[in-house]
């Protein structure tokens, strides 16, 4: 072993930059011949440059393997680029020709650096690749979360619409699958706000997430008011509660809601929702009163509705106006006139597209709706005071005591009513003697059938019937009350009665074939409302004051609207806007 020159130590320390820290020197280092270089200058000799840069550029070998890896866990985690987890070249180079350049300076034999600062500067190298990496990755993902962001927030103002924020919130946080946990929950709660607008409450309680049929079926047994607390909860349940399944045993339930007492649906167009609320109206008697014509002199009219449309008798003359979407308006130019009598029109039918009209001239027309044509037929002596027709068959009641159609002759009448698909029909007269005033004849043989009641006091004529099915009916008149029969019950007893609380004669009724009764009274124009159910009168309301006092000659109502026939005027109810 070949020692130092004495002094040798001083001079390189002296040499060495001041930012270098100096150790002790290691072992010197063989050359590739085996030899040792010349130690007159201060560095490391031929032989041990060579080897030095082996050992180095291994080293840097190592690291560049390190950062493929780094590289490729980057790509892994995030979306990765070739640009990722490189380090920056120019200072590992200028760390790494650094430690060399130290090495070199401090020689073999000083205790500084020699072979340590060629080791020093391999680990800076690495320690510069590895924070570089990091470094990139760190920018890489600041810049990833911020162009996810603006993604996000974009989609946030085009899914206004909830049908297609499904989708788009899929796609982004298909995209930000390796942004972080903070970008994901975000995602989430914008998934969880699209789903809120269109589908079930996500919280509360587990009852709402049970199948749709249990849920209709426990809440089928709710109260009208219960359903309407719970459709304030949220807009699913508002949705929910609206179904006609939840409603439709309340409307039955309720006055003049479209169902008949056989739960046929007689407004199937409307929410069965809409018609219970209306019908609270009907109960509680809040209504608007309005007129809709007025005529300059007194008359008997009789009006009946079809869809739309209002047929109603003035004079000789039957008029059709069409209702104004509202319906408690007409429009002022009637559709159609239909003329053929020389007096006044006492009772007119819709059917088959065709009115059925019977005059004070003893004569019956048969007009067309939707053309001029008209026929008229002599079939009485006197004034025809009732017609009625069912199934092509017409028949009419006469001044002149008969009651007439095609095949037979019958007695005196006041009002006829025909039962439909069946071969009889009802009469109503005077109570006189020992006859009954309501008979049931056999339309075919000209038989009668049956008397109806016996407990009528004399000279309660019938003025008006209605039949339900063809074994109940209702009938009114002078003896004020209304009467309702049941032939499957008894035939000598009504099964129900409502009696006019001022004593005055009821001239018309109406059933909206449930539980809602309407009768129109012979003083002040007084329409009543009954409940079917209760024998006490629900409301009344006169529409004349005392000089104008007129019976209510004719009752029509939907479900919306009651419309009334008086002397001089033409009367509306609207229950639907109070």
């Amino acid at each position: 072993m070949v020692s130092p020159p004495p002094g040798a130590g001083a001079a390189a320390a002296a040499a060495a930059p001041a930012g270098l820290r100096v150790g002790p020197a290691p072992r010197p280092l063989m050359g590739s011949r085996g030899h040792l270089g010349p130690s007159g200058n201060g560095g490391p000799g031929e032989g041990e440059s060579g080897e030095a840069r082996k050992l180095q550029e291994g080293r840097v070998a190592r690291g560049k393997r390190r950062k493929g890896k780094g590289k490729a866990g980057a790509g892994q985690g995030g979306r990765g680029s070739g640009a990722e987890g490189k380090p920056e070249p120019q200072k590992a180079k200028e760390a790494a020709g650094l430690g060399i350049e130290a090495g070199a300076r401090a020689g073999p034999g000083e205790e500084g650096e020699g072979g340590g600062s060629v080791e020093e500067g391999a680990r800076r190298f690495t320690r510069g690749d590895e924070g570089s990496s990091e470094a990139g990755k760190e920018a890489k993902g600041r810049d990833d979360g911020r162009k996810e962001e603006w993604r996000v927030r974009t989609g946030r103002r085009e899914d206004a619409r909830p049908g297609r924020a499904q989708g788009r919130v899929g796609q982004a946080r298909g995209r930000t699958a390796g942004a972080g946990t903070a970008m994901a929950a975000e995602v989430e709660k914008e998934e969880a706000a699209a789903r809120e607008s269109a589908g079930r409450p996500a919280a509360g309680p587990a009852l709402w997430r049970l199948p749709e049929e249990l849920l209709l079926l426990i809440c089928s047994y709710l109260d009208m008011r219960a359903l309407g607390r719970l459709a304030q909860v949220c807009r699913w349940l508002r949705r929910f509660t609206s179904c006609d399944l939840l409603w439709r045993r309340i409307a039955r339930a309720s006055l003049n809601s479209g169902f008949t007492r056989l739960g046929t649906d007689l407004m199937a167009s409307v929410p069965v929702k809409e018609r219970v609320k209306v019908s609270q109206n009907w109960r509680m008697g809040r209504c608007r009163e309005g007129i809709l014509m007025k005529w300059r002199c007194s008359q008997m009219p009789w009006m009946q509705l079809e869809g739309d449309s209002l047929y109603i008798s003035q004079a000789n003359f039957i008029l059709a106006y069409q209702f104004r979407p509202d319906g408690a308006s007409l429009n002022r130019q009637p559709l159609g006139v239909f003329a053929g009598h020389d007096e006044d029109v006492c009772h007119f039918v819709l059917a088959n597209s065709h009115i059925i009209s019977a005059g004070g001239d003893g004569k019956i027309g048969v007009h067309k709706i939707h053309s001029t044509f008209t026929v008229k037929y002599s079939a009485h002596e006197q004034e025809v005071n009732c017609v009625d027709c069912k199934g092509g068959i017409i028949v009419s009641g006469s001044r002149d005591r008969t009651a007439k159609h095609s095949g037979g002759c019958f007695p005196s009448c006041k009002v006829i009513r025909l039962l439909e698909r069946t071969s009889s029909f009802v009469t109503g007269t005077a109570c006189c003697g020992h006859f009954s005033p309501l008979r049931i004849w056999d339309l075919n043989s000209g038989q009668l059938m049956t008397h109806l009641g016996s407990d009528f006091p004399p000279g309660a004529g019938v003025l008006d019937v209605m039949y339900e099915s063809p074994s109940t009916l209702l009938s009114c008149g002078y003896d004020t009350y209304v009467r309702y029969w049941d032939l499957r019950v008894s035939v000598r007893k009504c099964v129900m009665e409502w009696e006019e609380p001022h004593d005055s004669t009821l001239y018309c009724l109406q059933t909206d074939g449930n539980h809602l009764l309407a009768t129109g009274s012979s003083y002040y124009g007084v329409v009543r409302l009954w409940d079917r159910r209760q024998r006490a009168c629900l409301h009344a309301f006169p529409l004349t004051s005392t000089p104008l006092s007129s019976p209510v000659y004719c009752l029509r109502f939907t479900t919306k609207h009651l419309y009334a026939a008086l002397s001089y005027n033409l009367h509306v109810l609207d229950f639907q806007n109070p």
